[in-house]
């Protein structure tokens, strides 16, 4: 599948703004599923100065700065992506139970060192019993890695409801936990906070989903939206994808923009500004396919 993807992002200030920095992550990753064909950046106002750079992740990050006074920024990201199928769960029935793999992880640290970093608690995703208990449901003696992982996909979908309401990205996650409601964001906190307090591998990723409007009914712009799901290290197949808000193995509509240890690594905009005032944010996301 090709896809074309357009992300608007829209600031208004109360006042006038002297200058802004801000940093992107809004250009999708090169991958063994996925192939960027272009990509183009727009700003408003213009700014001074442009730089691109990867992150310590291997993300790509677009910096720039703004020195002309606005009360207004408009950022227009645009790129086009070729997506392959990944491997169903068929595919990859053979996985290690998932104590091996936790084992593996301890013991032969260095054979898995592209895991190392997203061991560990951050402070968006603490590690608790209470989430190694909430993931035990699913982790039973011996049970195959990436069955397991299936299985806590499942049950966060049928236990917890979308509700845009609920949560904001300072939510903390036993909160989340306790009150079983949230969006996609903390849905993928909740499962890797889980996985690490088991001694797991896994790392945020976010990205864009393609949504499917009603039949009959046309695709609206602005109706698609930035995503975030869950990679499992595991030592046989490498890194495996789980949307828990959608209840699925990640397949061709979902989109990798980029991923790191929670989502203070990969948030698509943020920088900060002098002066401003108040400011109201507008975000507007069109997934296009092509082919």
């Amino acid at each position: 599948m090709r896809y074309q993807v357009e992300h608007q992002t829209v600031y208004h200030y109360d006042t006038s703004v002297t200058q802004s920095q801000q940093l992107l992550h809004m250009m999708p990753r090169q991958t063994d599923f996925q192939h960027c064909v272009s990509y183009t950046l727009a700003c408003e106002p213009q700014p001074a100065e442009h730089s691109q750079r990867l992150d310590f992740f291997g993300n790509h990050n677009d910096y720039f700065t703004m020195l002309t006074p606005h009360q207004s920024l408009a950022v227009l990201s645009r790129f086009q992506v070729d997506i392959q199928p990944r491997p169903t769960m068929v595919a990859l029935s053979q996985s290690p139970a998932w104590e091996a793999a936790q084992a593996a992880l301890q013991l032969q640290a260095t054979k898995h060192l592209t895991a190392a970093p997203f061991i560990y608690a951050t402070a968006k995703v603490k590690c608790s019993e209470a989430l190694a208990s909430f993931a035990r449901h699913c982790f039973t003696p011996q049970r195959p890695l990436l069955e397991a992982a299936m299985a806590l996909t499942q049950h966060i979908y049928a236990e917890f409801e979308f509700d845009p309401q609920a949560t904001d990205i300072s939510t903390p996650l036993d909160e989340v936990l306790k009150g079983r409601r949230g969006v996609c964001q903390d849905f993928a906190h909740l499962m890797i906070g889980a996985l690490r307090s088991l001694g797991l591998a896994c790392r945020y990723v976010s990205g864009y989903i393609l949504t499917h409007p009603p039949a009959g009914q046309p695709r609206l712009v602005g109706a698609d939206a930035s995503h975030a799901w869950v990679s499992v290290y595991c030592p046989v197949y490498g890194w495996v994808d789980f949307d828990p808000t959608n209840n699925c193995l990640v397949q061709q509509d979902h989109i990798t923009v980029a991923w790191g240890r929670d989502f203070s690594d990969v948030s698509p905009m943020r920088g900060v500004v002098l002066g401003g005032g108040q400011q109201q944010l507008a975000v507007n996301v069109t997934v296009t396919p092509l082919e």
